[in-house]
């Protein structure tokens, strides 16, 4: 067997073990009792261990080696594979496995302090043990920089979108800081006043909508599932998709856009190349790619005048919604309003990219050393007042708010901004090359749209590195001006 047959057989096992995880995952989410979590816990690490293992075994390295010096017999997609392979071993044995599990109790920790001091918005409680994540996150970012040959912020970026740098996220979020503010001003002055929509909205006829607007966008409930838990979720493996949504009776459109924005992460799941599921090249290319499936469902589609005027029936049919609110017009003027607010979450597409620039800002200054985590509220309030005008009254609702710190994933947040600018310029590629986009979803036909997705991204998997892809995809390079177009277009026509 060649050194390249083995290790398509040892990374299918690290999938196969890979892909349990995330069933356990949701399940821990979405259904497991309580009293299994410490249970759950052993289990997840003893899995998480027999992974880690087997990327970093004595002779992967030698194997890796070998099917390099056989590189030359393998076929396109088998070359990518190996060189994902080699990205996922780099990765790996950089990191001292001691600093790997002074992480995972540092997090574990720190998560746990970080429960109790959101709700009373006691920054001071978390400090000390965010503090502690920040020191060993700063350690892994220098060793895996100095492994991959990159600069420490650019090495944690890169385990989030492989390639990404920096110096393409300051080319697309210093441009947005410019010119936000002032966009969004104007946006504020051309609005019309909010209406509320009259409620109730029962939670069962939520799910039926639900579930419907899934199928007919291509979710294969024979291959995935629609669940709820306290936050809304995408996970499990390709052939087994896991959604969950949270519902609100007063409210029907928070939750039926969540379940939008999860079942475009499912569709890509879900069309990820069959023949290489379990191997590194048939996994998606990483967040921003993923991001901007979900937000190219939910923001370029499931927000547009075409699709309520799909919807509008649909609400009279599943909640006997009528009257004026309930026409196309008045649905699309509420699925587009702008609003500052405190919590990322709830922000619409324009306030978005603000909170990711605040939140870039402030990561990039606590990895370097230039903000020290006990000025991290005040800087917070000050950026909060120079982005979007308004100060968070505390720190519930300002830097205690996010999870992502005290978990160490520092370098994620950049992805979901770039995944919205990445959908606006997808979205402007799929429909200047199938005309029956635009008008299938005003007749609730996403057939055109989803079969140009499974071509021109989700069937690639890994294949090609983003910036590659983005050109086979659009044409282009990424860009910044098909977001602003979509923006002036939305908000100000």
């Amino acid at each position: 067997m060649s050194a390249y047959a083995r290790l398509e057989r040892r990374f299918a096992r690290i999938a196969d073990i890979q892909g349990a995880l995330a069933v356990l995952s949701w399940d821990r989410e979405a259904m497991m009792p309580a009293g299994g979590a410490e249970a759950r816990a052993e289990q997840m690490a003893t899995l998480s261990e027999l992974a880690h293992d087997g990327l970093i075994a004595a002779d992967t390295g030698d194997l890796l080696a070998a099917a390099e010096a056989e590189a030359s017999g393998l076929n396109p997609w088998q070359s990518a594979n190996l060189r994902e392979m080699q990205r996922e071993h780099r990765r790996a044995t950089a990191v001292d496995p001691a600093l790997v599990g002074a992480m995972a109790r540092a997090t574990s920790k720190a998560v746990m302090v970080w429960r109790d001091a959101r709700p009373a918005a006691d920054f001071k409680a978390l400090a000390p043990a965010l503090a502690e994540v920040l020191r060993l996150t700063g350690e892994q970012a220098s060793a895996l920089g100095s492994a991959l040959e990159l600069a420490p912020y650019d090495a944690l970026l890169d385990g989030y979108e492989p390639g990404l740098r920096g110096a393409e996220v300051d080319a697309i979020l210093l441009p947005l800081a410019d010119f936000l503010p002032d966009f969004l001003a104007e946006v504020e002055q051309a609005q019309a006043p909010a209406r509320p929509r009259p409620g109730p909205f029962p939670v069962a006829q939520q799910q039926a909508l639900g579930r419907l607007l899934m199928a007919r966008l291509g979710f294969d409930f024979s291959h995935g599932r629609l669940d709820e838990s306290a936050h809304p979720f995408c996970g499990g493996i390709a052939d087994d998709v896991r959604i969950t949504a949270r519902y609100d009776e007063a409210d029907a459109a928070s939750g039926l856009m969540a379940i939008l924005h999860e079942t475009g992460h499912a569709l890509y799941s879900a069309g990820l190349p069959k023949d290489w599921r379990r191997q590194p090249v048939g996994q998606d290319r990483g967040m921003a790619l993923h991001e901007s499936q979900s937000l190219l469902i939910e923001m370029q589609v499931c927000r547009s005048r075409p699709f309520m005027t799909y919807l509008a029936p649909l609400l009279r049919q599943h909640f006997g919604a009528t009257g004026a609110d309930f026409a196309p017009d008045a649905l699309y003027r509420q699925a587009i309003r702008v609003e500052r607010g405190f919590i990322r979450v709830d922000a619409d597409e324009v306030t978005y990219p603000l909170h990711v620039v605040l939140r870039y800002r402030l990561e990039r200054a606590l990895l370097a050393g230039d903000l020290a985590v006990a000025d991290l509220p005040g800087a917070w309030r000050d950026g909060m007042q120079e982005l979007l005008g308004i100060t968070p009254p505390d720190d519930r609702l300002g830097c205690l708010q996010d999870i992502h710190w005290p978990i160490g994933a520092i370098g994620y947040f950049p992805c979901y901004t770039l995944g919205a600018v990445l959908a606006a310029q997808l979205f402007q590629a799929a429909t200047a090359a199938e005309p029956a986009i635009l008008p299938g979803i005003e007749q609730g036909d996403f057939a055109p749209l989803l079969g140009w997705l499974r071509r021109s991204v989700h069937g690639h998997g890994s294949r090609y590195e983003l910036p590659e892809l983005v050109r086979l995809a659009t044409g282009q390079e990424l860009a910044l001006q098909p977001f602003l177009d979509h923006l002036q277009a939305r908000y100000l026509s």
